[in-house]
């Protein structure tokens, strides 16, 4: 469809009378982003869904916008207003506790990656894994569910094999004392954990 048409759809379908041809011509070459309304009248104008004009989403705003879910129903569905969602959109970051977080992954689909991405819990994880792989793994399996709202039963073989993974470095470690590079290979693993989890834990 040529840029007049685009621009016409969205003008007579969704009320988008600022737009015109130019407009659409920005976006295809890149030098102008449409807001999240512009976004969801261009789509139905193409006649595809958000998320097949977007890239791969990574903000909050995106992943809704990317689901075709309105505000309204996600603050609906965490028990938020919607004064304090929009808030949580517009500045980035997520401040709800487990249980909103829990109902706003299911209220958008996300995957529990996707989910910790996006309420900033990464570095709690990378915590907790350190602590479960250094020492007792069993002891953190219901604080590392609790954050990712994953049953405890599937995790169970993957900081299983990880706690393994770390203890036969750190056994190679303390066998070749003053080697640095085995040192440095114990260190690398730590720094990379969460890495590693959602390696395992999506390929298991």
């Amino acid at each position: 469809m040529a840029p007049g048409h685009v621009a016409y759809g969205m003008r007579a379908s969704y009320g988008m009378t600022h737009i015109t041809p130019d407009h659409i011509t920005a976006w295809e070459r890149g030098l102008a982003v449409p807001n999240a309304q512009e976004l969801t009248a261009l789509a139905g104008a193409l006649w595809c869904a958000p998320r097949d004009l977007m890239g791969a989403p990574r903000t909050l705003r995106e992943h809704r916008i990317a689901r075709g879910v309105a505000p309204e129903d996600i603050a609906r569905a965490t028990g938020l207003t919607l004064s304090a969602y929009l808030a949580m959109e517009e500045s980035g970051r997520w401040t709800g506790g487990p249980r909103e977080s829990s109902l706003l992954g299911a209220a958008l689909g996300l995957p529990p990656r996707a989910l910790l991405a996006i309420t900033g819990g990464e570095e709690e994880l990378a915590r907790l894994l350190t602590e479960a792989v250094s020492t007792r793994w069993q002891a953190h399996i219901r604080e590392i569910s609790d954050l990712l709202s994953i049953e405890r039963r599937e995790l169970k073989s993957t900081l299983r094999a990880m706690h393994d993974e770390y203890q036969t470095l750190m056994a190679v470690t303390l066998s070749r004392a003053g080697d640095v590079s085995s040192g440095e290979t114990g260190r690398r693993y730590l720094d990379e954990i969460v890495h590693h989890f959602w390696t395992r834990f999506e390929n298991r």
